[in-house]
């Protein structure tokens, strides 16, 4: 058997499975078709270039992606180590400064003596090789294809929405306030209260502006934690006042009063040149993002460094194609990691990465593959990839719903989850000592 494996796939998955594999002991040939090819919503050749949000959302073990993160860190991932050198403020969240975090990402596998990268897209894989498909959910449509012929599966997909960013110096700073919910963190966002005539005319032009049309192939289906925010604005008045415009846990400086409702902004760098709308992913039109977004207070005349899109999230039928182990059933010398595998978010493809980089490596190398415990946050994700409905299959962020329940029943909702994350580490600390996992530090 080659010792060499294969990645399709620079993003965050397939960044996070070569790190893994070479700190095991293997060979890496790592291909990814930027810049020669480039996708509808990345703009720059980086390996694990973020498209959407620049957070990797809460830190604190009482929330599900901080207790990941963790699994992650305990783990020795590479992208939460460079996650943490190249962090900006964002209260009680990790969020980076994408630029920097991507650059650095690119160094980490470009510099290693073990891992050869290659600028080329990949249409065909040859079968007798250990290979991670990785290619994300914009993956190439002759890639995607020749996985629907060999799996006998058509690609399930849904649309993912991009928030804008927007240029810090066109903000009005006079109508806008500092500050996190709460005052958790630190004021590590920018604020933009809107009274009820505001906001009601900011939802009516949200539901009325000009939209992408989709393609005549495309159907309409998407993420529902990842909604168009004109398309929550469709859903009534209130929806997003009570959704990312919620004003709970803010307050007028120097006042005890709240606004009726509040757009928030995060720095999407340590500069604070770039802010980015919280919430606002979007398939409004170009032309119409800049007239309806500049109704915000304090955004009469905000320029735009990224509108938001919208694209096609491309992703397999994970409890029909894949064992725990995150190998292809039809053929095992094949895995898949990242969201290509139905994992949402940024965390969730990063902990797929990382065990197929494990047990693709384990069995290069002879070893037995293995999966955590369901008991822990990868290995309940894992659990719910493979174990799901086939037939109502959707992409999934982790979440504490998905582990399995304390022996005792614990009321208080904060215990409980401080309780399920002990549990959940002490079993990813177990397993990390079980498999003689090698952990290198960046």
């Amino acid at each position: 058997m080659d010792r060499c494996l294969m990645i399709v796939g620079g993003g965050l998955a397939g960044a996070e499975t070569a790190w893994q594999a070479v700190q095991q002991g293997i060979k890496v040939d790592l291909y990814e078709m930027r810049p020669k090819k480039m996708t509808p919503a990345h703009k720059t050749p980086y390996l694990a270039e973020l498209v959407c949000s620049n957070s990797l959302k809460a830190e604190g073990l009482d929330t599900a992606a901080g207790l990941l993160k963790e699994e992650l860190k305990q783990l020795g991932s590479l992208i939460m180590q460079i996650a943490e050198q190249s962090r900006v403020p964002a209260g009680s969240a990790l969020a980076v400064d994408r630029k920097t975090f991507a650059e650095q990402v690119t160094a980490a596998l470009e510099t290693h003596p073990n891992i050869a990268i290659h600028r080329e897209e990949v249409t065909v894989l040859p079968p007798e090789q250990v290979v991670i498909i990785a290619s994300g959910p914009l993956t190439s449509d002759p890639l995607a294809q020749y996985l629907s012929q060999l799996t006998g599966e058509k690609n399930l997909h849904f649309y993912d929405a991009i928030s804008p960013i927007i240029d810090g110096e066109s903000i009005d700073y006079n109508k806008t306030f500092f500050a996190s919910r709460y005052d958790k963190g630190g004021k590590d966002y920018l604020n933009c209260p809107l009274n009820k005539e505001e906001y009601d005319r900011l939802v009516q032009e949200l539901i009325h502006a000009g939209k992408v049309l989709p393609r005549d192939f495309e159907q309409r289906a998407f993420f529902e934690a990842c909604l168009p925010i004109e398309e929550l604005a469709s859903r009534g008045r209130e929806a997003l006042a009570y959704g990312p415009l919620k004003p709970v846990g803010l307050k007028y400086p120097g006042s005890n009063k709240t606004p009726y409702a509040v757009v928030q902004l995060r720095k999407e760098n340590l500069q604070a040149s770039h802010y980015n709308l919280v919430g606002f992913q979007t398939k409004l039109t170009y032309p119409e993002q800049k007239r309806v977004f500049r109704l915000i207070p304090g955004l009469e005349r905000g320029e735009f460094f990224r509108f938001g899109s919208l694209h096609r999230n491309t992703f397999i039928n994970a409890p029909k194609l894949l064992l725990k182990t995150l190998q292809l059933r039809i053929r095992l010398n094949w895995f898949f990691a990242g969201q290509i595998t139905g994992v949402e978010g940024y965390l969730e493809s990063v902990a797929t990465g990382l065990l197929a980089g494990i047990n693709a490596a384990r069995l290069i190398q002879g070893k037995e593959l293995t999966v955590p415990k369901d008991i822990t946050a990868l290995g309940a994700l894992v659990a719910y990839l493979t174990q799901a409905n086939p037939s109502s299959f959707q992409p999934m962020n982790f979440n504490y719903g998905l582990l399995p329940p304390l022996e005792v029943r614990i009321k208080n909702k904060r215990e409980k989850k401080n309780l399920l994350a002990l549990r959940a580490l002490k079993a990813i600390e177990e397993w990390q000592h079980e498999i003689k996992l090698v952990i290198s530090h960046y």
